[in-house]
Formats: C-alpha cells, sequence, structure tokens
C-alpha cells in the first residue's frame, strides 16, 4: 500500500475538489446554452437558410474535399477544397482545351488501335458523374503503348470544344497502363437518333449517389465513330485533383444521342464540364486517315 505525505494529501483532495467542481462549471454552462424543451417544441419560425441546390444525383452531403461544378465550391475553387487539389489552380498543362483545327499539326501520328470486346460493366453514380466501369472490355494502343480500358463516363455539355464549338455530351474512355500511365479517348455526342448501344445504360442510370447497375454485357467499340481521325495533346484529368501528364486524344467525328438520352442524364446532372484551360504552348496534333 502507498502512503502519501500529509502535504500530497492535501494536494490531491484540493486537485479532487477542483475538478469537481469544474465538472459541475461545465455542466451548468451546457444546461445554460441548451434549448429549452418549450422553445425547442414551438412555432416560432426557423432562420432562413439558402442550402446551394445540387444536382439531384449527388448526395447533399458537405464532405472535406467537397467539389462542384458551379458555386463556392466549383472550378475556380477547387484548389481550396483540399491541399491535393492546389494542381488545378497551378498545372500548367491541364485539361480540357479548345483545339483549333488550323493549329493542329498535321501528320506524325499512327491511328489508335483499339482491341474492344463485350464485357460485363457496371453502371455507378459516382456524384459527379455516371461512370460505367469496365473489368475486362479490352485494350487500345497508343504510340506503341498497350493501355486497358478501365471505365467511361459523361459530361454535359462536352468538356472539350473544337473550333470553340462544344457538343452536347462527351464519353471520357479511361485507360490504364501499369500504375501511373493514364491515357484517354473523348468521344463527343451531337443530338440526333437513339443511340442503340446506349440503351442499356440510359435505361439504367443509377438515381443517387453510390448506387449501381449491372449490365451483362456491354462493348465500348459500339460508341465509337468511324472516322478514325482524332486530335492529341499532354493534359490533366478533367477532375480534381487535376494529375497532369494524360495522354488526351479527342475524336473528331461526334456519334449521336437522342434528346431523351441526353434529358435522362441531364435530370441528374444538368451540368457537369470543367471550364477549357490555358492552351499554355502546347503542341497539339491531328491525325488524318491516309
Amino acid at each position: 500500500m502507498i502512503r502519501l505525505r500529509p502535504g500530497a494529501l492535501l494536494a490531491a483532495r484540493f486537485t479532487a475538489r477542483s475538478a469537481a467542481r469544474s465538472a459541475a462549471l461545465a455542466a451548468a454552462l451546457v444546461a445554460a446554452f441548451a434549448a429549452p424543451a418549450s422553445l425547442a417544441d414551438s412555432k416560432a419560425p426557423a432562420a432562413p437558410t439558402e442550402p446551394r441546390p445540387p444536382s439531384p444525383g449527388a448526395s447533399h452531403e458537405t464532405r472535406v474535399g467537397h467539389w462542384e461544378y458551379e458555386g463556392e465550391f466549383g472550378p475556380t475553387k477547387w484548389n481550396e477544397v483540399d491541399p491535393a487539389f492546389k494542381g488545378c489552380a497551378l498545372g500548367k498543362r491541364q485539361s480540357p482545351i479548345n483545339i483549333e483545327t488550323r493549329d493542329a499539326e498535321k501528320g506524325g501520328l499512327k491511328p489508335i488501335q483499339f482491341s474492344y470486346n463485350a464485357g460485363p460493366a457496371e453502371i455507378t453514380n459516382n456524384g459527379h458523374t455516371i461512370q460505367i466501369n469496365l473489368p475486362s472490355s479490352g485494350t487500345a494502343r497508343f504510340d506503341g503503348l498497350e493501355y486497358r480500358l478501365v471505365q467511361f463516363h459523361f459530361h454535359t455539355p462536352s468538356e472539350e470544344k473544337i473550333d470553340s464549338m462544344a457538343q452536347h455530351m462527351v464519353a471520357h474512355l479511361v485507360h490504364r497502363a501499369g500504375d501511373t500511365k493514364l491515357a484517354v479517348v473523348a468521344v463527343m455526342f451531337k443530338l440526333g437518333k437513339e443511340n442503340k448501344a446506349l440503351k442499356p445504360i440510359f435505361d439504367s442510370l443509377p438515381q443517387r449517389e453510390g448506387q449501381t447497375a449491372k449490365l451483362n454485357e456491354f462493348n465500348p467499340a459500339d460508341i465509337l465513330p468511324g472516322d478514325p481521325t482524332y486530335f492529341a495533346y499532354t493534359g490533366s484529368l478533367t477532375t480534381p485533383p487535376c494529375t497532369e501528364d494524360v495522354k488526351w486524344h479527342v475524336m473528331q467525328t461526334p456519334m449521336v444521342i437522342s434528346y431523351a438520352q441526353l434529358s435522362a442524364f441531364k435530370k441528374l446532372y444538368k451540368m457537369n464540364a470543367r471550364p477549357v484551360q490555358p492552351l499554355n504552348g502546347r503542341r497539339v496534333q491531328m491525325y488524318l486517315q491516309q
């Protein structure tokens, strides 16, 4: 058994009494600032609020790192949302861009070698767009290097522009080689007839963030244009963290979607396109079929 000296015993008792008084004071303060039940149950109107109207398909919850396409968390503020997003403001090779056909270098490129195939697909509402994950839908070869297609997703209107003109929608087909190399193929869509290849996707759009739907089979080759002409440049992801050194390939010829298909997407995401970014002297090349 440990015996305390008289002085130490008095100090311990004083400390215990002080702690008890502090706890009682804290409890009193909490009680003083808590709303009485009578007030909580009263019918006095609540203070007016003006919440941001998020896209219907997105979560209404504000989270750390939360970003949007408009308002206080829009593209000009992405770098302030999270320190990891500083490249969105400081990067010099950002995407999307406006491609001027007359300024693009003609020649010097090879055709993209697409080796896509049908496979299972998972449609996901990720809170910013509809994304289709493709675990086994093939590859594409860019400049002699093979990349695996991992997913594609949509933006409306198209993020990239050609000769200052955007289309109604774009699909970004994201490819990966190893752990760090990324290549994206952009296929734009204009209004026209129903896109039969995309019909099973637009018929199954998950309505809320985090929801998914499964397709037994989808072939991404069916949404590629017959014209192999494309523009190539080095850019970035168009969403935070805006990582650079992404190889971009923008198909010149748009595909078509119907008004009903576009409307189904816009009911979830009215607008989810980042504005075009400065070219900053980057080289833009154009592949033309011989």
